[in-house]
């Protein structure tokens, strides 16, 4: 494998105003790197708080970005797509279409035409009503996602594959990502956030009641993965020559339950948990587990000799984001 981390050519990062694209310009800073350029709408809202104290080469509005790009192949080496729409609850196909979709296409042939390495955010979406969490590409085409979000995230990983691309490029299937950067999701932010809120304005927690048997009040689970780890793993494809679709989660699956108490702990607050009713337009759709398979990428890990990640438990993920971020309305 070759060391592929660069100093002295550009390394483009889209959506680098929000959550896990601003976390990446920390992460890599800390590693001495700012040749960075980055990319997002500037339009709106405070994401660009999520920038303040980074260090990088230029900022470039996504509307400008293919006419900035005119003309500089020889000075990128390397794209992070991360930008998109992030909203599941979405209902405008044709926004979603354009924005998560075309825009993904177009920065990949760019990236492919000219030999740049590049890597973009898929999600753990496109898995759809499933307990088979596999990123083997020959499952790809069976998927089913649940939404617009999804869809459009699947939609790209289709067309690289009929492109017969997936291997010039790496697709990154995030499962429940938290961490600190993401205030400006609002209702689109991790329970972790949210959880946090509700504890310190209402001392509980309230949680769906199970619509399965086969699950107590509170046992459904999700792969939740602490964003400063997400970032470990998606900067890692810029020091190997890795390719594919990989899943980007713990491999493990959390209990709401012990979610909230691991809040709880870290708020040292007492466990107080309620349960209420699913709203009916939910039941049909809710997933009741996810666990990201990362055996792949940490096959190829051990095969290559490469260097291990840095992993954080659920309570270290939550202790750390609480104490040092959200308690202190703090950004990394």
């Amino acid at each position: 494998m070759h060391t592929k981390i660069y100093d002295d050519q550009l390394i483009v990062i889209t959506g680098a105003c929000g959550f896990i694209g601003s976390c990446v310009v920390k992460h890599l800073n800390n590693q001495g790197f700012f040749n960075l350029l980055l990319v997002d709408d500037f339009r709106s809202g405070e994401k660009w708080k999520n920038l303040v104290g980074k260090k990088y080469a230029n900022l470039v509005s996504r509307y400008d970005l293919f006419d900035w790009l005119e003309g500089r192949e020889s000075e990128i080496e390397a794209f992070i797509h991360l930008g998109a729409c992030p909203s599941t609850v979405a209902v405008d196909g044709d926004y979603i279409q354009k924005n998560n979709y075309e825009f993904s296409i177009k920065l990949a042939e760019y990236a492919l035409q000219n030999e740049h390495r590049f890597i973009y955010a898929s999600s753990a979406a496109t898995y759809g009503m499933t307990d088979n969490f596999s990123d083997d590409h020959a499952h790809l085409e069976h998927l089913r996602p649940l939404n617009l979000y999804g869809y459009a995230k699947h939609m790209v990983d289709l067309w690289l594959e009929q492109q017969g691309v997936l291997d010039q490029v790496v697709g990154l299937k995030y499962f429940n990502v938290f961490g600190p950067n993401e205030y400006h999701k609002n209702r689109m932010g991790s329970m972790v956030m949210h959880m946090t809120k509700h504890i310190l304005e209402e001392g509980v927690v309230r949680l769906f009641k199970s619509t399965q048997p086969c699950y107590q009040n509170g046992e459904q689970s999700r792969d939740f993965i602490y964003v400063k780890e997400a970032v470990d793993i998606t900067c890692s494809f810029l020091e190997n020559d890795l390719t594919g679709i990989f899943n980007v989660g713990m491999g493990k699956s959390t209990t709401w339950n012990d979610l909230a108490r691991a809040v709880f702990k870290a708020l040292n607050k007492r466990e107080h948990i309620e349960y209420f009713d699913m709203p009916q337009d939910l039941v049909d759709h809710y997933l009741s587990y996810t666990c990201a398979d990362m055996s792949k990428y940490y096959r190829l890990v051990e095969e290559h000799d490469l260097p291990k990640i840095r992993h954080y438990s659920i309570e270290e993920g939550v202790a750390d984001y609480i104490q040092n971020y959200l308690l202190e309305n703090k950004r990394w």
